[in-house]
């Protein structure tokens, strides 16, 4: 079975393979892997609840789109293959003014957008991916939607070096007589390589780490945070927003002793980072109490074993006399 999708990238002949994952075009491996087994645990035909032709048709959505869309995004050489190529179509668009005219609400109210991109983006592609394999039947429009607002997406995050003015005439209609000039600008130049720069700088890579944690956090998912905010560490140690999130985490959780070494650190790192100071304050609190109880606990129980009868001689209570 061959699935016809003729909007967005599709439309330009280019399969979307962010699109069928319902990711963003910034996603990184681990987003690519967990979304992948989250769609597998959904429609896998062995899974899948339904009847014989639903599943069918589950098995042709797994093993002709998703499989293959994940296989293209894992490999790190395709990756950057495809994301070259998504990259020189937002610059063609803008550079010979092509009329794109999305179909779906989300691509065109990202279109006419004039607050933050990157922000509206992603809450718009959240929106969708949600509701993407809900149900087989509308699997592929959902693909089409999102395609079209990665489409969107590229056009306008090429579009960011020319004046915004200009930009909705690119959009919207066709003008042979305004012709882009061929030879852009420095900044110009730059434009097409910057989703691949984000996606390999560290920087972003740690920022992507500690702004999935503090999800998880926020969700009381301890162990999802914690795993992020290490894979986070891997790439830089010595991160200090990074250590005092962990170090909040193992507080929550209770782990003192965890919790207690990368609060340390976070203020070691960064004396004037707030959040290690308050947590390094209710640290203090925390062992200053369980110490004091602690010490309450120790004399109550000396107190209870020097009450018996028989303990005031230690080696009398084991080889005292058996005599009556």
């Amino acid at each position: 079975m061959a699935f016809a999708i003729k909007h967005g990238l599709f439309k330009f002949k280019i399969t979307d393979y962010h699109a069928i994952l319902g990711i963003p075009l910034d996603a990184d491996a681990k987003q690519v892997r967990l979304r992948y087994l989250k769609i597998a645990q959904t429609i896998h035909p062995d899974i899948f609840k339904g009847n014989l032709e639903q599943k069918k048709l589950a098995n042709q959505l797994l093993s002709k789109l998703v499989n293959p869309a994940y296989e293209a995004l894992s490999r790190k050489n395709a990756y950057i293959e495809h994301q070259l190529v998504l990259v020189q179509v937002g610059k063609q668009i803008v550079e010979q003014n092509k009329q794109i005219n999305p179909v779906s609400q989300l691509a065109q109210e990202l279109l006419n957008n004039s607050g933050d991109l990157e922000l509206t983006y992603h809450k718009f592609l959240k929106t969708l991916s949600n509701e993407q394999y809900l149900s087989l039947e509308q699997i592929t429009d959902k693909i089409a939607q999102i395609s079209e607002l990665n489409l969107v997406y590229l056009m306008l995050k090429q579009a960011q070096g020319i004046n915004r003015e200009q930009i909705p005439q690119a959009k919207i209609t066709q003008s042979p007589s305004q012709p882009q000039p061929t030879s852009p600008s420095p900044t110009n130049i730059q434009q097409p390589i910057q989703a691949q720069a984000e996606e390999i700088t560290p920087q972003s890579r740690v920022a992507s780490y500690l702004r999935r944690a503090q999800e998880y956090i926020d969700k009381n998912n301890f162990t999802m945070a914690i795993s992020e905010l290490r894979d986070a560490l891997k790439i830089d140690p010595n991160n200090s927003t990074c250590h005092a999130l962990l170090g909040q985490t193992y507080l929550s959780q209770n782990q003192l002793t965890m919790a207690k070494v990368h609060i340390n650190k976070a203020y070691q790192l960064d004396p004037k980072n707030t959040v290690a100071s308050k947590l390094k304050q209710v640290l203090e609190k925390l062992t200053k109490n369980d110490s004091t109880n602690q010490s309450s606990t120790s004399r109550t129980q000396t107190n209870k074993a020097e009450s018996k009868p028989g303990n005031s001689n230690l080696f009398g209570g084991l080889f005292g006399s058996k005599k009556k």
